[in-house]
């Protein structure tokens, strides 16, 4: 009898409790500044891809969820591309990925982010693959990443003396 008494407590407990079901997709659950999401190729200032194909993102990478084909740029292609060398194909396999941010650290030329968006559902197993006109940014629509990176970064960013990706 007493057993039946302390579950009963328990149960009327839980009635005053809030809720804890978020009402997804019209409440969003509000993430972290850090939170790993979808990737993003950044362009520079002038639009071009930062994108080098050095391939540092793709060794880096764990689950072996990047593949690139690197081609150099032809003389028409200046404002597309700021290096000689830069990737004609970057696929992201969004299924393999583990979203560790490692291929942004790897990454010399802070061309590849992983952004606070989140991955879309999908139905087939190939829309999952993502090439360069998902993972692109668009010039009239570009992804603030400045939160992903720490206050020293961004304190050394502003020193132009010491920049690498001029």
């Amino acid at each position: 009898m007493p057993a039946i008494f302390k579950g009963m407590i328990i149960t009327f407990r839980h009635f005053f409790k809030k809720e804890v079901t978020i009402q997804y997709p019209e409440v969003k659950r509000p993430f972290a500044d850090i939170y790993r999401g979808m990737h993003v190729l950044k362009l520079d200032d002038e639009g071009r891809e930062r994108c080098t194909a050095c391939g540092l993102c793709a060794l880096a990478c764990p689950a072996e969820a990047i593949t690139m084909i690197a081609a150099e740029r032809k003389e028409d292609e200046l404002h597309l591309y700021r290096e000689e060398k830069y990737a004609s194909m970057y696929e992201i396999n969004m299924l393999r990925c583990i979203f560790c941010g490692d291929c942004e650290t790897a990454c010399p030329k802070e061309a590849i982010f992983l952004t606070n968006r989140t991955v879309p559902s999908e139905y087939k197993r190939k829309d999952f693959i993502y090439d360069k006109s998902v993972l692109v940014e668009k010039k009239d629509a570009r992804i603030d990443v400045s939160k992903r990176q720490t206050p020293e970064v961004l304190e050394f960013k502003k020193d132009k003396t010491k920049s690498h990706n001029n």
